[in-house]
């Protein structure tokens, strides 16, 4: 064959095309298993960070963040938009089940998500949020005291907001710090805000210079709230009536 000639560079250029192909395509499905493991643990140890169990930024491998969770989550199941439990999630060390893809659970969020629910056996309740940040998305979780209203802690993430600014949802812990404390109000909308000046117990400041990155992380949290208000509202423990003192009896002398 003419090495110089056309059939002979579009032959060759063609084998090495189909050769790189089925060599990414041969490694990407070697590397997925690792792949679906590290999301599984990044997910976690977010969720732990969360609660309050073990800090984000502590180095641990894969396997010490499911053997965390293991022992230390009581339950995790689904809930419909309801606030129905639906069906649980494995919390086998052996087979433990997330709903990690939130991308495709927020374009459902008015109809047939599939919300997780983590109870933890420090008495804390997790739930992600997810939504759209100034550049991409952003998401995390936030974790509730057994009250069901009350906020125990909360982690978020991005793909690519601006460091220095957006970033700081991720990277300042001062942030997250301001939701400690604080409570929702799943009785309106929204149920928790993220604004400049905060002065409610339901409302945090926003990021000074971050307005668009606040803006959407307080959306997510909003819709994610509303979402998941009729199962907090329907399982936080009620308050209890206050027992009236017997009156006195008199006795005519």
């Amino acid at each position: 064959m003419n090495t110089n000639g056309n059939i002979y560079t579009v032959v060759y250029s063609t084998i090495i095309v189909v050769l790189v192909a089925a060599i990414l395509a041969f490694a990407s499905s070697a590397l997925k298993p690792m792949q679906d493991a590290n999301i599984k643990a990044e997910t976690i140890s977010q969720m732990l960070d969360a609660a309050g169990i073990q800090a984000k930024d502590v180095p641990t491998t894969n396997e010490q963040i499911l053997d965390k969770y293991a022992e230390t989550v009581e339950e995790a199941f689904v809930v419909n938009i309801e606030g129905q439990k639906v069906s649980e999630l494995s919390i086998a060390r052996a087979n433990i089940e997330l709903i990690d893809n939130l991308k495709a659970q927020n374009a459902k969020l008015k109809d047939e998500a599939l919300l997780p629910v983590y109870k933890f056996k420090n008495g804390k309740t997790v739930v992600p949020i997810y939504g759209a940040g100034l550049w991409g998305p952003v998401w995390g979780y936030i974790a509730f005291n057994d009250d069901l209203k009350t906020i125990a802690g909360a982690y978020f993430d991005h793909a690519s907001e601006t460091p220095g600014l957006g970033a700081k949802i991720k990277d300042d812990p001062a942030f997250r710090a301001l939701f400690q404390g604080k409570a929702a109000d799943f009785t309106q909308e929204p149920a928790f805000a993220i604004v400049k000046g905060a002065a409610k117990d339901n409302e945090v400041d926003a990021i000074t210079g971050a307005t668009m990155t606040s803006k959407g992380l307080s959306a997510a949290i909003a819709a994610w709230l509303k979402a998941y208000a009729p199962y907090f509202i329907n399982n936080a423990p009620k308050a209890e009536e206050p027992v009236s003192e017997p009156e006195a009896e008199t006795t005519e002398e």
